[in-house]
């Protein structure tokens, strides 16, 4: 049987979890699919999704380190200044920058 692979889903670290609301919510349009704590004092784990992405939100310590760097494909994303592709980016509170990218193969995007 051949591997078949699915979806990535990063695990970006939160350090204040209003914060992280107020970004990816509230600026960036997200849901909140689940949150996950082993109990009322332990730190929170989030799935958080939006038009097919998935991220996962976490405070746990040992879940990765700030400054993540995350490239995401996408469709409908406006014509940006490099020749050749259209991207986005955006850095959370915590310093996890996200790309959103489109090829210029792709026509789905606006033509601007």
């Amino acid at each position: 049987m051949a591997i078949e692979f699915h979806s990535a889903i990063p695990i970006l670290r939160i350090f204040d979890l209003a914060k992280a609301d107020e970004f990816y919510l509230g600026y960036l349009g997200f849901r909140v699919d689940w949150d996950h704590r082993f109990d009322d004092r332990a730190p929170l784990y989030r799935q958080i999704s939006r038009g097919g992405l998935r991220l996962h939100l976490s405070e746990h310590h040992g879940d990765g380190s700030p400054g993540v760097h995350v490239r995401v494909m996408m469709r409908g994303c406006h014509r940006g200044p490099a020749p050749g592709s259209r991207e986005m980016g955006v850095v959370d509170p915590f310093g996890n920058q996200i790309k959103f990218c489109q090829d210029d193969g792709d026509e789905d995007g606006d033509e601007d």
